[in-house]
């Protein structure tokens, strides 16, 4: 069988250990050789950014978020041994792992390693679709003349320059589809190579939750169990008319997907198509003071977000969650792009002044849509507003501040609520 030695990249046949250089990293499967789709996600990336960035967090459990009133945004493997999850509310996270060093997103050292790793992935191959700053589908097929070796070397390669050069851990999963590539991704973290093969898809798919097929949440979980559909087995029970009769495009989706059938390409240009960023609280508020200061601050994560991307949009969002979980979701188009704090607050103040007051929530968020070149971003904004110019030269400064002396070296008022 096919084996590939992940510490010093010698190709052999299958065995427990490298005839080279004895390292048990080894990886071996029968279609090893023959497979071209991959995805590749850096393990706990901010965290580990944060613990390259100070060894003296290297041993300790480190969380990337918000305050105590805020939700984890990542946490390194100690902190995932403790419970802590991405997406936990920070209280919880705390109780699980009081000990955990809490430190506050730097996007723009996060949008650097990523761009460091992206040119590491160019040395492969032209076919990349980046779906975050730390995680993309690569395409390697027909590059195996041009490297000399078949793409399996070349991922192992790409993950173990990354640590070397950048300090920085990927897993990589291996297929013959992105469905199956993103799966096998997720298969042995951290630092993990799993390979998803043609001959096993089958086998593989059948015992699994219908969690593992993307984009399946818990609402589409409760709608799928509810028609007696909990694994992927379930759902090859049914007719694909039955499931498109029943589930609309979601169930044509299914249908293929089940059958570990995705002819999506790795698309160069696939674009990002939204920023956002969203708080749920600790306890349900309708506190208008306190509401203000969260939508103001996600205002200013959304807007480094997009400046760090060098993206504008032209439409803001808000997001209101309240406490009988019911939705509440506006968008309102701008005359001309933006990537200004200031204005993306503003906007979505307004949107939230229009909601039928005393109401409690438990999550807010905002966010752009329409995006578009961050050249393209206007600074004026509204020229009704005589102190649009005044307040987006203001937010210039306060940046450059920031990027110099760090994210807490000035911080509004309103920050503070």
């Amino acid at each position: 069988m096919p084996a590939l030695c992940r510490s010093c990249l010698t190709s052999f046949d299958s065995g427990p250990r490298c005839p080279a250089c004895r390292s048990p990293r080894v990886i071996a499967h029968p279609e090893l050789f023959d497979l071209s789709i991959a995805h590749m996600d850096c393990d706990a990336f901010y965290a580990s950014v944060e613990k390259r960035d100070n060894p003296d967090l290297a041993a300790l459990p480190v969380i990337v978020g918000g305050g105590t009133r805020g939700v984890v945004s990542t946490c390194c493997y100690v902190a995932r041994i403790a419970g802590v999850r991405s997406a936990m509310p920070m209280f919880q996270a705390l109780k699980l792992c009081p000990e955990a060093v809490v430190i506050k997103p730097r996007m723009q050292a996060y949008v650097a390693v990523s761009r460091q790793i992206r040119a590491l992935m160019e040395d492969l191959t032209p076919a990349i679709e980046p779906l975050s700053l730390d995680e993309a589908f690569l395409d390697l097929t027909g590059t195996a003349r041009l490297h000399g070796a078949p793409p399996a070397v070349m991922l192992a390669r790409l993950v173990k320059r990354m640590e070397d050069e950048l300090g920085i851990s990927g897993s990589i999963g291996l297929s013959h589809n992105k469905f199956l590539a993103k799966i096998a991704s997720d298969l042995d973290k951290p630092r993990g190579f799993s390979v998803i093969g043609r001959a096993e898809t089958a086998a593989f798919l059948a015992p699994k939750s219908v969690r593992v097929i993307w984009g399946v949440g818990t609402a589409t979980q409760t709608a799928l169990e509810r028609a007696g559909i909990r694994t992927i087995t379930d759902l090859l029970r049914w007719e694909r008319g039955d499931l498109v009769a029943r589930f609309g495009h979601m169930g044509d989706r299914l249908w293929h997907l089940a059958r570990g059938q995705d002819d999506r390409r790795v698309s160069r240009d696939a674009k990002v198509k939204s920023i956002s960023k969203e708080t749920t609280f600790h306890e349900d508020t309708a506190d208008p003071d306190l509401l203000d200061g969260h939508l103001w601050r996600l205002a200013v994560g959304v807007a480094d977000r997009a400046k760090a991307k060098d993206l504008a949009g032209r439409t803001v969002t808000l997001k209101l969650k309240r406490v009988d979980f019911s939705q509440i979701t506006r968008r309102h188009a701008l005359s001309s792009p933006t990537q200004l704090a200031d204005c993306i607050y503003r906007e979505a103040r307004a949107m939230f002044d229009q909601v039928p007051p005393g109401a409690a929530y438990r999550l807010i968020g905002t966010g752009l849509a329409d995006l578009c070149a961050g050249s393209l971003a206007d600074v004026t904004q509204d020229l009704l507003d005589p102190g649009a110019s005044r307040r987006a030269r203001a937010e210039q400064a306060t940046d450059a501040i920031r990027n110099r002396f760090g994210q807490d070296a000035i911080i509004k008022g309103r920050a503070l609520r």
